[in-house]
């Protein structure tokens, strides 16, 4: 845990203290209060109360003054105040005891525990180090590597109220279709619980012969809790009996001892801001203490090349991204980190805006053609093109060099996260949202979903090299794109270059698609060398979207304008897994959890196969010996998308046995952690991690 600085004895003393003064202060504020009532209680004997406890106080006092001649009035004033001190003295030894305790274990044990923190902080503490899991509500249950149970046949939680520890019901086992795992994500919500709630069984429960996707409500009666801002439940009313909804049971493959395969969970876009700091670590190190609970094995994060390298050339700030490797090194988590290379903002799912750097931005003004460029002569800032990979105008560097210095600080200022293991993988940006495609789909030129989009070659510097290519091949006229490619959003059968038939399938066509894909292979290839040189030893990967739609049509066009030439006659992706290969990359393909029955229905028209394409491109790779990693492309939160990511990752009866390096799930946020979602993501991580999930069944 982290260890806080600034913090000693004296101080916690001090803090305790003044936590003493406030609360004797209210405390002679409410005897004040009290005497004055007892006053009036004893002047007026006839006086009632409207509650029995109040009855019970006045009649206890007319026999204290009965059997107790002599006293009056003025005696009875006395003993709240002697009663008072001797509390204050109590409070006060109790505070001191506590503060010299958090004091020592800060000091000599390095537990992350806040100045004025109480008693069930530390035995929250002293539980997780136990190998407890202590959810922020104070929810307290076994981890995976204890079983169902602690010795004694109960468990634990620490409330967050008071220092009480109250004993924990085990949830019985007659709940239909919930798994072991199941049962202790129920814990959850045991604590302070009243029964258990059922409702009666439909033709379609999971118990029957019948399966379907959605199931009846299997819930827990729980009183009314305050919902924590980490784990939020999902509440629902039933016959006048509030409800903890738990997940639909499905049927699901056992992956019980298939090959464990690591889950990373990525880290929100402004983890760091734009000044290089962490923004909110307290809350961040919360989140990532319950992700660590269900033993996921790291987190990914992005090292932005519009943070670090901001305000000029070779001028590094890597301030924030230290305190917080330093904080998940603490929590013995693993890293994978990302070289980010392009803008963010403006793309799906992008909620903060980073732009490239300002002294680069300052260069595009007055030669905008270092950024991609369309038909229109429309330049795209997302990131630099390609064609400036080898063009000395970056401030007297290329692009292929200021690349390589962002990573060779990157690697001294990290060398001992290096060294002990901490980072497992660099992933190196080599396009738009980090991937190695053109950006054919730029959102704020208007493309939408399931546009073909365009060819990006129209910068000078690539349009330079698509003369010199023409002009090697005899043909110095083919020296131009295609004039009837369409636009943003048509479709291919409006295009004559990409309908069945059309012109990508002639000489012309083929010699310029062929050229526009290999400078997307050299690209890579270029890279990878020095990131190479540069991480030597470590992992390095590169990220592949899928362009699942229009999978189905001849042309397969939207593939086709984002750098793969991969129409139906030809492999598309195989020099760009030979590429991997020769540089012992690792692929890290997304669209792992499309469905093409979503796809059908969502989008028709788009003759999407994201089935399809996975299947081509996870093949190609296995057969060439290149790894594979993967992450989901939009969020995913049900178990039917689990699944389906779990089937690509360990496919079944495949008698090579093959499986996924790693997966990172996109992106650690609030609705993962409410109480639902969340509880579908551990039994998601167990089933990667190749472990037993087994439903029971009444």
């Amino acid at each position: 845990m982290k260890k806080l600085i600034g913090t000693s004895e004296e101080d916690d003393e001090e803090d305790m203290e003044m936590d003493v003064k406030e609360e004797d202060d209210d405390s002679e504020e409410n005897g004040e209060k009290h005497i004055a009532t007892q006053g009036m209680v004893m002047v007026d004997g006839g006086m009632t109360s409207n509650n029995s406890n109040s009855q019970f106080q006045h009649h206890q006092e007319i026999e204290e003054q009965v059997s107790t001649p002599g006293t009056g009035v003025v005696a009875r004033r006395c003993r709240p105040l002697e009663e008072k001190e001797r509390t204050k003295l109590r409070e006060r030894q109790r505070r001191a005891i506590t503060a010299r305790i958090l004091a020592g274990l800060r000091r000599h044990g390095n537990y992350n525990l806040r100045v004025r923190a109480d008693i069930n902080d530390v035995i929250a503490a002293l539980a997780r180090e136990a190998g407890w899991v202590v959810l922020p509500d104070g929810t307290t249950f076994p981890s995976r590597s204890q079983g169902s149970k602690p010795v004694g046949g109960t468990s634990t939680m620490v409330t967050s109220s008071s220092s009480q520890v109250m004993p924990q019901q085990t949830p019985p086992a007659s709940l239909t279709g919930v798994s072991p795992s199941y049962q202790t994500s129920i814990e959850y919500n045991s604590i302070r619980m009243k029964g258990v709630f059922v409702p009666t069984p439909s033709p379609y429960d999971l118990s029957s012969g019948a399966r379907s996707q959605t199931s009846p409500v299997v819930g827990v009666v729980a009183e009314q809790t305050e919902n924590h801002q980490l784990i939020r439940g999902t509440m629902e009313t039933i016959n006048d009996k509030q409800t903890v909804c738990l997940p639909s049971n499905l049927l699901d493959r056992d992956f019980s001892g298939t090959p464990y395969v690591p889950v990373y969970v990525m880290l929100p876009l402004g983890v760091i801001n734009m000044k290089c700091e962490l923004v909110d670590p307290d809350g961040l190190l919360n989140q990532l203490g319950v992700l660590k609970s269900i033993n996921i094995d790291g987190v990914m994060v992005d090292c932005w090349w519009g943070i670090v390298e901001a305000h000029a050339p070779q001028d590094y700030n890597w301030k924030g991204y230290k305190r917080l490797f330093q904080m998940v090194r603490e929590l013995k988590l693993r890293l994978q980190v990302v070289m980010s290379f392009h803008e963010c903002g403006g793309n799906v799912g992008d909620d903060v805006c980073i732009p490239l750097p300002h002294w680069v931005a300052e260069i595009g003004r007055s030669n905008p053609d270092i950024f991609f460029t369309d038909r229109e002569g429309r330049h795209n800032p997302e990131c630099l093109s390609w064609g400036i990979d080898k063009e000395r105008i970056l401030r007297g560097r290329t692009a292929f060099e200021v690349y390589f210095d962002y990573m060779r600080s990157f690697r001294v200022e990290f060398d001992e996260l290096f060294e002990d293991g901490t980072i497992s993988m660099v992933e190196v940006g080599l396009g738009p949202c980090g991937e190695l495609r053109y950006p054919s789909c730029p959102v704020k030129h208007g493309w939408r979903y399931p546009g073909i989009g365009e060819f990006q070659c129209y910068d000078q510097y690539l349009l330079k090299d698509l003369r010199k290519a023409a002009e090697m091949r005899g043909q110095p006229f083919w020296a131009k794109g295609p004039d009837n490619a369409g636009s943003y959003n048509s479709q291919p059968h409006e295009a004559g270059f990409f309908c069945d038939g059309g012109d990508y399938d002639n000489y012309y066509g083929r010699f310029f698609l062929n050229w526009y894909s290999n400078v997307l292979v050299d690209h890579g290839d270029r890279i990878l060398s020095l990131a190479k040189l540069a991480f030597e030893g470590t992992c390095i990967a590169v990220k592949l979207s899928g362009i699942h739609w229009w999978y189905k049509t001849s042309s397969h066009a939207a593939e086709l304008t984002s750098g793969f030439f991969n129409p139906c006659n030809r492999d598309g992706y195989a020099a760009v897994l030979t590429m991997l290969k020769k540089h012992g990359a690792a692929l890290n393909f997304t669209c792992s959890e499309f469905r093409l029955l979503d796809q059908n229905e969502n989008f028709p028209e788009a003759l999407a196969d994201p089935d399809g394409l996975v299947w081509q491109v996870l093949n190609a790779a296995w057969d060439v010996g290149v790894p594979l990693a993967s992450e989901n492309a939009l969020p995913c939160h049900d178990r039917i998308s689990y699944n389906k990511i779990l089937d690509r990752a360990k496919p079944l009866n495949d008698p090579d046995g093959r499986h996924f390096l790693t997966f990172t799930y996109l992106r650690l946020c609030p609705i993962l952690m409410e109480r639902r979602n969340f509880v579908e993501f551990e039994q998601f991580v167990k089933r990667m991690h190749g472990e037993a999930v087994i439903d029971i069944q009444v």
